[in-house]
């Protein structure tokens, strides 16, 4: 068995203000995702400019912060929401949720690129490939709060988490920042240049971590307020199942789009 760390999930107090590991892997999420959505902009794959970069990644901060918070509340705690509606918008008390978030994502990033006569799939293509750098740092950052614990195992490697009894559990979130972060990253940033036609990108990307996800569900205890829907099902794999049909369906259709012709590399 191996020791949990007990790392303060606050880095550090500047008087009222307490700094978190989870606000940061956010912030780190966000500004790694610009760098490397920039480097895709700098290599010819996304024909934009650099105002609509920072405008699209406002898109995308907005479109996670409240697509991610809507979803835990519908998909994770609808009941208790219902009863404490003011509490829906307390964020800092934690509860958000990825699919929702990805969906918020999906939302704004359409609406930014239909006000800016942008090409929606071919753009959130270049997003997508930068989506699971975002997913390490996050997960990373649930391990450090101790929150969202495997089930219990008797592997060498289990850790009694400080919240969740007295047994050893997976420590899923780390499965979840290898799988789901940098393996997934290495796929996409590897196929960026080679699925040229809009929403390929995209497709791989939800096909991908719909299965990774439905793998590491059987590792991760459910939410408690959730349970399993139905035999050893868990609402992650029910919501990962359907993202990875719709990738499916992204896959198969892109067949028909013609390719987008790379420009020439920019400084």
């Amino acid at each position: 068995m191996l020791a949990y760390p007990n790392i303060d999930p606050v880095i550090v107090h500047l008087g009222p203000l307490a700094i978190r590991w989870y606000g940061m892997a956010y912030l780190c999420g966000f500004l790694f995702g610009y760098l490397l959505t920039g480097r895709q902009r700098r290599e010819g794959l996304l024909n934009i400019t650099s105002d609509q970069l920072s405008g699209l990644v406002t898109a995308m901060i907005l479109g996670v912060i409240l697509g991610g918070r809507l979803g835990y509340v519908l998909f994770y705690d609808l009941p208790h929401y219902f009863n404490h509606p003011l509490q829906a918008f307390a964020i800092w008390r934690g509860g958000m949720s990825f699919h929702g978030g990805l969906l918020g994502t999906l939302v704004a990033g359409a609406l930014y690129c239909r006000s800016e006569k942008l090409p929606y799939l071919s753009v959130a293509d270049r997003v997508a490939v930068v989506v699971p750098v975002g997913l390490f740092f996050g997960r990373v950052a649930n391990f450090i709060n101790g929150e969202l614990w495997g089930r219990t195992t008797d592997m060498p490697w289990g850790m009694i988490f400080p919240y969740a009894g007295a047994l050893p559990r997976h420590p899923s979130q780390i499965y979840e920042a290898l799988l789901e972060g940098l393996l997934l990253f290495a796929l996409m940033w590897l196929m960026r240049k080679r699925l040229a036609r809009p929403g390929a990108l995209l497709g791989l990307f939800m096909v991908s971590y719909g299965i990774l996800r439905v793998f590491v569900e059987f590792f991760r205890e459910p939410d408690a307020q959730v349970g399993f829907l139905f035999s050893l099902v868990t609402m992650g794999q029910v919501l990962s199942g359907v993202m990875l049909a719709v990738g499916a369906w992204l896959l198969w259709s892109s067949r028909r789009r013609e390719p987008v012709t790379p420009l020439p590399p920019s400084a």
